[in-house]
């Protein structure tokens, strides 16, 4: 490597430091940028009748604020007093099934629905599912 500075190069130098101008950070693509919404919410503690309403009205409400994708926190059921129903299933009562299953045969819901898929670890894991909805233009 060349630890010489040519005068032309201070020259340069000197000029973009004193100068006002910006220049764009090219490390950031501003078309690759897609602003995604994201809005979760956490269902524990609901009934599945509360769960299943409430759901409801947060995925068209995000839906008209254009939010993008949701994270929907059911749990996994380990706490839940069905458990100790007899007469309940053990598993299709829980939420963690029932409110994927109350979405998927809403047929109003799955119009503005793209995908509905399991969350990463990070975001609730076996608890807690996405929600990939449509734009509005799409409708």
């Amino acid at each position: 490597m060349n630890d010489y500075i040519s005068d032309k190069d201070k020259i340069d130098w000197n000029n973009f430091i004193n100068s006002k101008e910006k220049l764009p950070n090219k490390d950031i693509n501003q078309k690759d940028r897609k602003t995604k919404k994201i809005r979760s919410i956490d269902l524990h503690g609901y009934t599945l009748d509360q769960a299943n309403k409430t759901i409801e009205s947060f995925i068209k409400k995000a839906f008209s604020e254009n939010v993008n994708k949701l994270i929907v926190v059911t749990g996994k059921g380990l706490h839940s007093e069905n458990l100790k129903d007899p007469y309940v299933s053990k598993d299709l009562s829980i939420l963690k099934y029932s409110v994927p299953e109350f979405i998927s045969n809403n047929s109003s819901l799955m119009k503005i629905i793209n995908e509905i898929t399991d969350a990463n670890l990070e975001d609730g894991g076996q608890g807690a599912f996405y929600i990939f909805l449509k734009k509005k233009s799409k409708i």
